[in-house]
């Protein structure tokens, strides 16, 4: 049954981001280009909605057949559901960010707390237990990269593909470190919606994520890494690989916008993926440029992490240093070009944009 949901989530996705396209687009709720955005046409949008209600069908459907509640299943129910709302309110109209923010806290939080917090982190000599402290950082930690994903998502299929690769390959290495099948199947449920949904969202994009996907998925992501440090050998290093390229751009770009002065949480172009889709006139280029680094640079970190866990922390670091020294080059944090309007084909706006 579990691989029957796994195959299922992928096509079901897929016929009803189809269908979502459709409804939006005969409401006339589309994404219609600004100064401040990376597209040129007016594109549907909000089409996260089919990954959320997949994955969380998809999550209750594998809860059933196990016959038990989960913390993991009813922190993912829950706060998932949660986000999904805040992030579809946002979609159909503006909503303020401290509110964003608080329900973020609030739904990762409660998750975490569900699932007994942050385990044990791995180092050279042993392992240590950081306690409520540690407890306090992971939190912060994934509501970052919660929203540093909603940040990301802003040109054709770069989230959704990043989404796919991360789930497909923490699901890989879960299952070779002695991770419970539940766990790898909630993976591998989220890459197949990913998955589903790329479909459409695949450069020349017919339909955007919108903050009800991005936000949802940035939420899922970062809830499944803690559990599946906790629960297999996937360590908060081997983790940490996973979304580097991602957690680079972003925080690069944040960094470098506060040390200017500027208002960080205003809108921007000033990703590194921003400038590369300019200055190289596609957005498709990009994506696969960030396809490219996760399967040649983090994938085989992430392994070697994974079966080297005496190594795993330099690993990570080397790694991170790589992607943010990328990033930079490629132009993050650069302050933006004034009045300018995007080069590139059709492509997916930014709740950071908005």
């Amino acid at each position: 049954m579990g691989w029957l949901v796994v195959l299922a989530a992928f096509v079901v996705t897929a016929l009803l981001t189809g269908g979502v396209r459709r409804l939006v687009l005969s409401r006339g709720l589309v994404d219609v280009p600004n100064a401040r955005s990376s597209h040129l046409e007016p594109t549907a949008r909000g089409g996260g909605i089919a990954i959320v209600l997949v994955v969380l069908a998809g999550c209750g459907l594998l809860m059933l057949r196990d016959g038990v509640v989960t913390p993991t299943a009813l922190g993912l129910l829950a706060g998932g559901a949660l986000v999904a709302w805040i992030g579809f309110l946002d979609d159909r109209g503006h909503v303020p960010a401290h509110l964003r923010l608080l329900v973020h806290v609030v739904a990762l939080g409660g998750a975490l707390a569900a699932i007994g917090g942050l385990p044990p982190v791995p180092l050279r000599s042993g392992t240590v237990d950081l306690g409520l402290a540690g407890d306090a950082m992971a939190c912060i930690a994934c509501v970052w990269f919660l929203n540093l994903f909603n940040f990301m998502d802003g040109i054709d299929g770069i989230a959704a593909s990043e989404a796919a690769f991360v789930s497909m390959a923490a699901a890989a290495l879960s299952g070779t470190t002695g991770a419970p099948a539940s766990l790898v199947l909630l993976w591998l449920l989220v890459g197949a919606a990913s998955l589903g949904f790329l479909v459409w969202n695949w450069p020349p994009a017919r339909i955007f994520m919108g903050d009800v996907g991005s936000g949802f998925l940035g939420f899922v992501i970062a809830l499944l890494l803690v559990v599946s440090t906790g629960l297999s050998g996937l360590s908060v290093w081997t983790a940490t690989i996973l979304i580097a390229p991602f957690f680079a751009d972003a925080t690069v770009t944040l960094v470098a916008r506060i040390a200017r002065g500027e208002r960080w949480y205003s809108a921007h172009r000033s990703h590194a993926y921003q400038w590369l889709s300019r200055r190289w006139g596609s957005h498709a280029r990009v994506t696969w440029a960030f396809i490219l680094i996760n399967g040649i640079l983090v994938l085989p970190a992430a392994w070697w992490s994974s079966q080297q866990p005496q190594h795993a922390p330099w690993v990570a670091l080397a790694v991170l240093a790589l992607c943010c020294g990328a990033a930079r080059a490629a132009g993050a944090g650069r302050p933006e070009p004034v009045a300018s309007r995007p080069v590139a084909a059709p492509t997916q706006d930014n709740a950071s944009l908005r």
